[in-house]
């Protein structure tokens, strides 16, 4: 799984807690990936690919490498 090239995100691991009235909460482990997209940059003046998270592109940090 590739991580976020700039700030470093990549797998989160936690818990699914279901809830119902009768019965106790069952807990399940669960995996949440980054959400990670394949972009072309340009950096030090060369065009490069680079795996960078959504929420990097959406705040502009993939042009200020």
């Amino acid at each position: 799984m590739p991580k976020c090239e700039i700030c470093n995100k990549s797998i989160n691991y936690g818990r699914k807690i279901s809830i119902t009235r009768s019965q106790v909460a069952r807990r399940a482990k669960s995996k949440q990936k980054a959400n990670v997209k394949r972009v072309r940059v340009i950096k030090d003046g060369t065009p490069q690919r680079m795996y960078i998270c959504t929420r990097c592109l959406r705040a502009g940090a993939a042009h200020n490498l």
